[in-house]
């Protein structure tokens, strides 16, 4: 009878261990893909930044990537990448009402600080999802990129708006990603969460200010 039990219970076990190595490796690809798009947003907003040097170094950085197919390959590897990243993400949202209400309930009972951090990541993230998409297909459609073509499109409405939500949700999403990679992953211990805290808010500040005053420079900038 035991190794009847046994034998039976086997199935049940190797189907939890596929199922956690399963999870693992997505994890991991979570990780993997946050990452390379932490550093792709960080990248981007310098590299648009650059507007503030002049349209024309815009203008021969953004050839650079033209002339090198960089832009025409890149810009939808970065959308798979996006796509990718935010379907591996979603697993952990809860999307039932009844799911959300005991996340809700949790996360004031508790009232930890990370947790709600996690929650500004969730809905930054799907706001991105629907502004992030439109600012890509626009941008793909329309190459190559010049600071004339990008500042024509700020100053047209509801671009205006559209960016000027769109900025701080990806500023507020990378910043508390990156704070939250390095205390999942073990490179911010506990004790040194605090430091940790404090570089993700000058973080945030630091490109926030970046891309204000970039969008400033593009509503100022001659389109004629």
């Amino acid at each position: 009878m035991q190794a009847s039990a046994a034998a039976s219970a086997r199935p049940g076990l190797a189907r939890t261990h596929t199922t956690a190595v399963l999870a693992a490796w997505a994890d991991w690809l979570q990780l993997c893909t946050g990452a390379a798009l932490i550093l792709f947003m960080w990248s981007h907003m310098l590299l648009v930044a650059s507007v503030l040097l002049g349209p024309s170094t815009m203008n021969t950085l953004a050839g650079f990537f033209e002339a090198t197919g960089l832009a025409q390959v890149g810009g939808p590897l970065i959308g798979l990448l996006f796509l990718v990243h935010f379907l591996l993400a979603a697993r952990r949202i809860p999307f039932q009402p009844q799911a959300q209400r005991t996340f809700w309930e949790h996360a004031r009972l508790l009232r930890h600080r990370d947790t709600w951090l996690w929650l500004v990541q969730v809905l930054s993230a799907l706001v991105i999802l629907v502004l992030g998409v439109a600012h890509m297909w626009t941008v793909l459609a329309d190459l190559p990129i010049t600071a004339a073509k990008s500042a024509a499109r700020v100053q047209r409405w509801p671009w205006t708006l559209l960016y000027l939500v769109l900025l701080p949700m990806v500023e507020l999403h990378v910043s508390i990603g990156f704070y939250r990679l390095g205390v999942k992953w073990g490179f911010i211990s506990s004790r040194r969460r605090p430091l940790g805290l404090q570089a993700e808010k000058l973080l945030l500040l630091v490109f926030l200010g970046i891309g204000l005053l970039t969008l400033i420079r593009f509503l100022t900038l001659s389109v004629e």
